[in-house]
């Protein structure tokens, strides 16, 4: 038999329910959080899903202020957990311009055999980038895009389905397997005017369910590839195929300096229609960034990063 009177409140007990979905909701994130620092596809998969788990976060602490304050503070741990594993992908300052020792790189995912090349590489020339980096070319997008920048941008190199125009000389142009059978990066010296900048072309293997193997390879050994470099000032862009935030990029985190955003926002790249997640990437060494944000061009499923440096 039910004792009516020392039943709680239907108030309190609605209260109650909410605080526990609500409890049951931070912890799932925590746990999610706790993942992102797994290396592989799992820690890929948290790292894009990052960003848009700080939206759940706030809409979690806006709905416990009204329904459920007591959960509050447990919100407070997943909260603080995203903020630090977002610290490296929050957005940054620009540095003062000083154009006579400025160099403008711009680099894209074109997407194979999008016909859309052509006008990536008209519209990023139209940007007065002074180096154009080109990845997922095939045979007839590199022809497209070769006659398209053969004026302004004389000197070039191709390695597979990556390549480089610049408005300045090139030397030392290697191609670089990363520990791959096949050919997907590059290493030119890019001599412009304030001196020397070597300048790494890559795009990363793709990502799937349980075959990421060849895209950490691939991270790994370009991050070796920097850590062994002599050169004072270094540029390293492309298709990583990897998040801001993904593990897999903790060995290039180590040797060079991730180009923060300075637009104010995260950068995200893919899809471009849409974007939801940054997945082309830019690493300096012994240089400062001016600018760095992300644009449209032609009918990639990427847009194109845009990176100022001094």
């Amino acid at each position: 038999m039910i004792d009516v009177e020392h039943r709680p409140p239907l108030a309190r007990r609605t209260t109650t329910r909410h605080a526990r979905r609500l409890a049951i909701a931070g912890i799932t994130v925590l746990i999610l959080l706790m993942c992102g620092w797994i290396p592989g596809v799992v820690g890929t998969a948290v790292a894009a899903a990052l960003p848009w788990l700080g939206l759940v976060l706030l809409a979690l602490v806006v709905i416990a202020l009204f329904l459920a304050r007591r959960v509050i503070v447990l919100l407070l741990v997943p909260t603080l957990l995203w903020f630090l594993a977002m610290a490296p992908a929050f957005p940054g300052l620009p540095a003062s311009a000083s154009a006579e020792s400025e160099l403008t790189i711009a680099s894209q995912n074109v997407r194979a055999h999008s016909g859309s090349a052509a006008a990536s590489a008209t519209e990023l020339a139209q940007s007065e980038a002074d180096v154009i980096a080109l990845t997922e070319l095939d045979g007839d997008s590199l022809s497209a895009a070769s006659e398209v920048l053969a004026d302004a941008y004389p000197h070039s190199y191709t390695v597979g389905t990556v390549a480089l125009w610049s408005r300045y000389p090139l030397a030392s142009a290697e191609p670089l397997t990363l520990g791959l059978s096949w050919k997907r990066a590059l290493r030119v010296e890019v001599h412009s005017p304030a001196g020397p900048v070597a300048v790494y072309v890559l795009h990363a293997a793709s990502v799937r369910p349980g075959q990421q193997q060849d895209r950490d390879t691939m991270l790994n050994g370009i991050a070796e590839q920097v850590a062994s470099d002599a050169a004072t000032a270094l540029v390293v862009v492309g298709d990583f195929n990897a998040p801001s935030t993904d593990p897999s990029l903790a060995p290039m985190r180590a040797e060079a300096k991730w180009a923060r955003p300075t637009d104010g926002t995260l950068g995200f790249t893919w899809p471009a229609a849409f974007p939801l997640v940054r997945i082309d990437q830019v690493f300096v060494r012994g240089l400062d960034v001016v600018a760095s944000s992300t644009r449209r061009a032609g009918n990639s499923d990427h847009l194109a990063t845009m990176t100022r440096v001094r």
